[in-house]
Order: structure tokens, then sequence, then C-alpha cells
């Protein structure tokens, strides 16, 4: 599933195609995604102007102008295809959704899971509805210490587990959590109480440093995942322990090699020398 670094790239390149465009006409070839697209969005959206467009944890927000928002989810395989007003569309399998906007651009969304999700907020307050009322800070904001180790305190869960928890903080999902958990020198099984603040601000940066190196190389593709416009992103060459099993630890002067076990039916990746839990 895209995370936050693949998610703010989609977000960015939807919103440098069509915010202030206007939508000429919408396209709905299937509305049985994991969340049923509903009735009478191609009314409430044709002839609306999108205003802006951002990212909140792994959902993409569009605000249209006059209207209430639009909720976007890629879920296991979704993507987005942006085509400019001088390209033609191509129909391929799985097109759910299409956009077509006054200029001729188009916006589809393909989804061959179908556990992606295109819904309308009733509420113009949409950061009132679920699941964002439920969702813990954005990590690169202000998300401090502080604030996580009293998230911690009381969590009989290991640290890993903590870390995918979207109230406990947003966007984050099993790669990036991996990576920064053997940035901060932090086992992956250590239970979450027993980390001191100190260590709660080691993962908080080790977090913040994954996350912008990842989304200035514009995500890491492992199966589904592509940029709107077709590439791939390359942060998956960059990756110091997940899905890397057996390999050499990218820590030069450790010498061990990285092992996988699995975590409420995830799998984690460590190094168990420069992530030892008796040395945390």
């Amino acid at each position: 599933m895209p995370e936050l670094p693949e998610v703010e790239t989609v977000a960015k390149g939807l919103a440098g195609a069509i915010s202030g465009k206007v939508i000429e006409h919408v396209t709905v070839n299937r509305r049985d995604l994991r969340r049923a697209i509903p009735d009478g969005l191609e009314k409430r959206l044709t002839g609306k102007r999108v205003k802006e467009i951002k990212r909140r944890g792994k959902y993409i927000i569009i605000e249209i102008r006059g209207e209430n928002t639009v909720i976007l989810h890629l879920g296991m395989s979704g993507r987005i295809r942006i085509y400019a007003p001088d390209e033609s569309y191509e129909p391929v399998k799985h097109d759910h959704v299409i956009l077509s906007m006054r200029d001729g651009s188009k916006i589809v969304f393909n989804d061959p899971r179908r556990f992606g999700m295109l819904y309308i907020s009733e509420s113009k307050d949409w950061q009132k509805d679920l699941p964002f009322s439920q969702m813990g800070p954005e990590p690169l904001d202000n998300w401090s210490a502080r604030d996580l180790f009293q998230k911690l305190s009381q969590k009989k869960v290991p640290i890993k587990n903590a870390l995918l928890d979207q109230g406990i903080v947003a966007g984050l999902g099993n790669i990036y959590v991996c990576e920064a958990l053997f940035e901060a020198r932090i086992d992956p099984r250590r239970l979450s109480s027993s980390l001191s603040l100190e260590e709660c601000d080691s993962i908080i940066k080790a977090v913040k440093s994954v996350l912008e190196r990842a989304i200035k190389a514009g995500g890491s593709t492992l199966k589904d995942y592509r940029h709107v416009d077709g590439s791939l992103g390359y942060f998956q060459n960059s990756l110091s322990v997940y899905d890397r099993e057996g390999q050499d630890c990218a820590n030069k002067q450790c010498g061990d090699k990285i092992r996988r076990i699995t975590q409420s039916s995830r799998s984690s990746f460590y190094c168990p020398s420069c992530q030892n839990a008796h040395n945390n």
C-alpha cells in the first residue's frame, strides 16, 4: 500500500495538474470499491472548480470550490494517471473514474484490486469526519517527542506496531517504520511503554529524515506504485533494512545480516546487532 511519501508525491502531481481547473465531465465505470463510489458523484462535480489538493495521512484531499470535499485513498493497488490536454486517453482495464477537465486534460483513477476509495465528505469540515477526527499528527509537521512519549507510555505493544497506528501518527506504513527504527537503532520488538523521552526524540528525528529523503526520491516503487506520469519512485534503492532479509547490514562497521520477523501478520526487517534490544 502506498505510504506517506508515495501519497504526497501523487497529491503534488495532482495539484500541479488540476488545481484551479474546472471539471467538465465525470465518468464512473465501476462503483463497488472498498467504499462504494456514491450515486450522484458525477452531478455534484460537473462544472465545479478544483480549489486545492493536499494530503492527510494516506489520503488525498481534493477541495472543490462551492462544494464539499472529495476524499481519495489509493488502497493496495490504486494509481492516478494524468493526461495533458494534447494527449489522447487510451482506456485501460480497471479505469474506474475519469475526470475530464475543461482544458482537455484528464485524471484517471485505476484500481485493479478495488481496495481504494473515492467519495465526497458530507461535511464541509472534513477534518471532523472519520477517520480524520481520530488521526494522529502529521510526522513532518509539529510532531513532538513529548507527544509520542505520552501516547506510548500506556501502550503494551511493540514499538513497530504502535508506529503503524494511525491514531498515534498519521501516514506511516511498514516500509518507513522499518527504516526509521533502524536509523534510530531501536529494536522493533521493544515494548512501547519502555521507551524513554530521548528514544522517542530519536524516533521522530529518524522518521522525519527517512520521509524527507523518500519524498525527494519520489517514494518507493514496490509492486504497484507509480507516479502520476507513470514513472517510478527510486527510494527503494536506498532502503537499509526493508525487504533485505539475509543481506549485509547497511552499517559497514556492523558485519551482521538483516533479519525478518513477523509482527501482527506483517514482516519486520531489522539488524539484530545495530538494533539490539539489550543495548537500547
